[in-house]
């Protein structure tokens, strides 16, 4: 499995997300108070854009006129139809057993060896020989 650098950590406040797209693949980034999660930017439903979706939490009502709400800010709604996911493992909230988001791995690595750029110059030696540049191809 290839692994990308996809953005830096302060690119996405928490309860933030960012798009991104990873081997032709969308894939959204969450910020769920300093922890890093991705799904697929689609709706297993009918491929809604999840990147577009409200971020609420779970509610349930254990008897009429009492709600309850859990997991605030980490479940994702899709924007056409209003099916729910958790973002920290892509799980359906109206059938975990079998629609779930793609999810996908995410890790904080430090280091300048991991972003080197995406631009990286063409170079080639320069000589000087007797008052004439000389570039080798």
């Amino acid at each position: 499995m290839a692994r990308r650098v996809v953005a830096a950590a302060r690119e996405i406040e928490p309860g933030g997300r960012k798009l991104v797209e990873v081997a032709g693949r969308a894939i959204v980034v969450f910020n769920i108070a300093g922890e890093f999660y991705a799904l697929a930017n689609r709706c297993p439903h009918k491929a809604g854009e999840l990147c577009k979706g409200k971020i609420s939490g779970f509610i349930s009502s254990p008897e009429p006129g009492v709600y309850e709400i859990s997991h605030e800010g980490e479940v994702i709604r899709c924007p056409w139809h209003g099916w729910e996911f958790h973002i920290r493992t892509g799980k359906s909230w109206c059938d975990p057993r079998t629609m779930n988001a793609r999810a996908f791995e995410v890790k904080v690595e430090k280091g300048a060896q991991l972003v080197e750029g995406p631009y990286v110059a063409e170079t080639f030696p320069v000589l000087v020989e007797d008052d004439y540049l000389v570039i080798d191809l």
